[in-house]
């Protein structure tokens, strides 16, 4: 008998892709959750959905309500709504912390007036934006490590905020209540069609508008960039493997990279020949930031197998492509 799965924020970046895989890889009963607010049901998804008869809930989870649309028993719940992006949080950090927080209660208090087996829930390497900085603990950073933010008034902590809360809140309520629950922090998950509010969409439109001398912000600042592929494979593996209920792993590579070396990279992909100069970077933003992927590789099996450079040039490919096709971007942002 084929497993109930229930995907939140399912018609997202990440969300949208863990779709896929599952309905093309395995015999599930899907059940895709969102409001779709950056307008993301377009062809690629409508195809999807009827393609493998995946069932759709519209609606805003920020409210209690909208779980009237949910069936009372899944067997695997993956929760992925958020909202995220560094513009979000510096532009409107008040509804990222509602819509977050709200998203995080009123899916606990569904779980427990319904029959859940397991939930991952998705959450960031943000989590211990200060930890390094302020604390000094050392890079790549395991899991363990406490989680920390420099600035509790900075908005743009205010994802992190939410996500230690989601952490919290998951991990204590599958105790009380008897389901299992596994945490993945992502680190800088990236690729085709995974909006414009991100580093790369930024890089790709800022080259193709002309700029020269190019600005390099935070060109010392490392990362860690994790495909898509790969995230979407870790995802389902820490739903998966046995052994991993109450558990948090890391979803990265392994590869620290300045930013630096990700934005000549693309240049090169544009084919630009102009001038780089150093610019200051976001407020806020940590020096380094990359994970021990160890307890990832050994429990879950999972190794990254797309490398940064790889990912890359596929998703400058897809955005050159985007804008080749006379589409615009769909959405407000913020380059700085």
């Amino acid at each position: 008998m084929s497993k109930k799965v229930l995907i939140l924020g399912g018609a997202g970046f990440i969300g949208f892709n863990v779709a896929k895989y599952l309905a093309t890889n395995r015999n599930y009963q899907l059940t895709i959750a969102d409001n779709f607010m950056k307008k993301n049901r377009d062809g690629e998804f409508d195809s999807l959905v009827s393609k493998y008869g995946i069932k759709v809930a519209e609606d805003d989870f920020s409210y209690p309500e909208a779980y009237e649309k949910l069936d009372n028993e899944y067997d695997q719940v993956y929760m992925m709504a958020a909202l995220v992006g560094v513009d979000n949080a510096n532009n409107k950090p008040h509804e990222v912390i509602r819509i977050n927080t709200a998203l995080t209660l009123h899916t606990l208090e569904w779980i427990r007036r319904s029959k859940i087996r397991k939930v991952v829930f998705a959450s960031t390497s943000e989590n211990y934006a200060g930890t390094v900085d302020a604390f000094g603990y050392k890079v790549p950073t395991p899991e363990e490590v406490p989680l920390a933010i420099e600035n509790i008034a900075h908005p743009r902590f205010t994802y992190a905020v939410t996500k230690i809360l989601g952490e919290s809140g998951f991990l204590n309520y599958a105790k009380m209540l008897g389901f299992e629950t596994t945490i993945i922090r992502y680190h800088n998950v990236f690729g085709p069609r995974m909006g414009f509010n991100h580093v790369m969409p930024h890089l790709v439109i800022r080259f193709r508008n002309g700029e020269n001398p190019y600005k390099i912000y935070g060109h010392d600042q490392t990362r860690d960039f994790c495909y898509i592929t790969d995230a979407v494979e870790g995802t389902v593996l820490s739903m998966e493997t046995p052994g991993a209920n109450g558990q948090i792993y890391h979803l990265g590579t392994g590869v620290e990279i300045t930013i630096e070396e990700l934005t000549r990279k693309t240049g090169e992909l544009m084919g630009f020949t102009g001038e780089y100069i150093y610019a200051p970077t976001y407020p806020g933003s940590v020096s380094r930031r990359s994970p021990d992927v160890t307890k990832s590789k050994k429990e879950l099996g999972f190794t990254a197998k797309t490398t940064w450079q790889q990912g890359l040039k596929e998703t400058v490919d897809w955005y050159n492509a985007y804008f080749d096709s006379g589409k615009t971007v769909p959405e407000k942002i913020s380059f700085r």
